[in-house]
């Protein structure tokens, strides 16, 4: 089984703080997906995931339904590293779904004296069904995974930059 990686960066003028809150709301996440959100006793479908919080996602995916039950495996709120500079992170990992397996880093840098925070993504999958699945994630789910990651790129980044933001985030971010 072939796993296949993605890499996505931005820049966005704002804050860590905005930026890492507007990147884990749910919702704007559930605008770029177009999947429906599942209530269960054990997910959320609402305000920001944190660690360890699940979501069970529904929707089409070509043509076919498609579930998703996603865990956060990793979660590290904005904070200073040793050269002064703001990181966070998050990671979301496929518990259940079509994937035989997915997970996805969300790294977030805010360089100490700039306006400017990075957010670099890092999406690493495999599908089942042997070279068949490889050829479907090469032609098919990698095109289709940088796009989605681009999307939420272009949105987060102009709620961000604007006063937007506002209606998605705390005040204090």
């Amino acid at each position: 089984m072939r796993t296949h990686t993605i890499t996505e960066a931005t820049t966005i003028h704002a804050p860590i703080d905005r930026v890492f809150a507007l990147s884990t709301r749910i919702e704007l996440v559930q605008q770029t997906l177009g999947m429906s959100l599942i209530a269960n006793a054990d997910t959320i479908t609402s305000g920001h995931i944190t660690a360890n919080a699940r979501v069970h996602w529904h929707g089409w995916k070509f043509g076919l339904p498609t579930n998703h039950h996603t865990l956060i495996t990793g979660f590290a709120p904005p904070h200073a590293d040793p050269a002064g500079n703001l990181t966070a992170f998050f990671q979301d990992t496929q518990e259940q779904g079509r994937f035989a397996h997915f997970h996805h880093d969300h790294h977030f840098t805010h360089l100490s004296g700039s306006h400017i925070t990075t957010v670099e993504d890092h999406v690493f999958f495999a599908l089942p069904f042997g070279p068949l699945g490889a050829i479907a994630a090469r032609l098919i789910l990698a095109p289709h995974i940088r796009r989605l990651a681009r999307q939420r790129f272009a949105l987060i980044k102009s709620l961000a930059e604007t006063e937007a933001w506002r209606k998605w985030v705390e005040p204090s971010a």
